[in-house]
């Protein structure tokens, strides 16, 4: 995991330096220049801080995550086991894929979970679903945010099988996408996913289809 984390690092900073040297090739500004350039000295005051407590936080959260046919349940920290065997067994899902570092206590017995060392898309959708952890959660949008970290992943573990299983502090949520911003702020070079609810689009004549971009089913458990 160290070593995949390592080139994955490495190829997102080559992936940012060339994206910037494109812009200033075309004229426009790089990063370093942002504080010389016009766009740089535009005033933001976009609200940092969150304005509802939080029990009203957690249930905006619910609510729009459910909006987007989510299912979300809260649990205390050591009821996460137990949360994961009911949404499991209900859903019919026995093999399950997780991310190197997932936290072992949630997981209980009875379950086959096994954890991903660089599978194929291939291997990964032949499992009946994923749970990993989360980074950060916006309520305001009913945004999961997931980072290529232990507990987390490869963005393909999470994106290829069709069901996604997350857990969610209720520390880590916050109101806005600038707080978002803000926390993801130290870690901005790592592969990143953003998620509201499960995988759907719609095509021209807005039919609505799931899965076709990730998993069709999300559960999220909210830990308090």
């Amino acid at each position: 995991m160290g070593t995949e984390m390592t080139v994955a690092n490495a190829s997102s900073a080559a992936r940012t330096e060339i994206l910037r040297r494109i812009r200033v090739a075309k004229g426009g500004t790089s990063t370093e220049a942002a504080a010389q350039s016009g766009w740089g000295h535009v005033t933001r005051e976009y609200r940092r801080t969150s304005a509802l407590e939080t029990e009203a936080l957690l249930e905006l959260l619910e609510d729009r995550l459910r909006d987007y046919d989510a299912h979300v349940v809260r649990v205390g920290a050591d009821d996460v086991a137990d949360a994961v065997s009911k949404i499991l067994t209900t859903r019919g899902k026995r093999r399950i894929v997780v991310p190197d570092g997932l936290t072992a206590e949630w997981l209980p017995e009875g379950f086959e979970f096994v954890t991903d060392d660089g599978m194929s898309a291939t291997s990964l959708d032949a499992f009946d679903g994923v749970i990993t952890g989360s980074t950060v959660a916006i309520a305001v949008t009913g945004t999961v945010i997931l980072q290529n970290i232990a507990g987390q992943g490869r963005r393909a573990v999470t994106l290829v099988p069709d069901y996604h299983l997350c857990v969610v502090k209720a520390t880590d949520v916050v109101e806005t996408v600038p707080q978002a911003m803000e926390k993801l702020s130290g870690t901005s070079e790592l592969t990143t996913t953003f998620f509201s609810g499960p995988s759907a689009t719609a095509d021209i004549e807005m039919t609505r289809i799931k899965g076709v971009h990730g998993p069709r089913h999300l559960d999220v458990i909210l830990i308090m």
